[in-house]
């Protein structure tokens, strides 16, 4: 069974940046993208950016154009979000997983809270 397991969070101010890591650990076999996704109190997940494999595309959330930016490790098996000029409101529990249903378990989340 695949294990997802995310890190990296934490508190910034507004503007600063701050790096999330996911390790996958299991079988992945036949999974064709992975992404991130953020879940913020009160409101739905929602996708956050996302990567295809075989090919270099990513996609990105309206909101994050231009300031976050999706990677993976194939070697170590970690999926990797770089998020610059922060927000506020990007304040939320910041989980990876397969870029669209069916998902793996869901892991534990990763905190970030932007605020001044």
């Amino acid at each position: 069974q695949v294990q997802l397991v995310e890190s990296g969070g934490g508190w910034v101010q507004p503007g600063g940046s701050l790096r999330l890591s996911c390790a996958v650990s299991g079988s992945t076999s036949g999974v064709d993208g992975m992404g991130w996704y953020r879940q913020a109190p009160g409101r739905q997940r929602e996708l956050v950016a996302r990567f295809f494999l075989g090919s270099s595309i990513t996609d990105y959330a309206d909101f994050v154009k231009g300031r976050f930016t999706i990677s993976r490790d194939g070697a170590k098996k970690t999926i990797d979000l770089q998020m610059n000029n922060l927000k506020p409101e990007d304040t939320a529990v910041y989980y990876c997983n397969r870029y669209a249903q069916p998902f793996f378990p869901w892991g534990q989340g990763t905190q970030v809270t932007v605020s001044s």
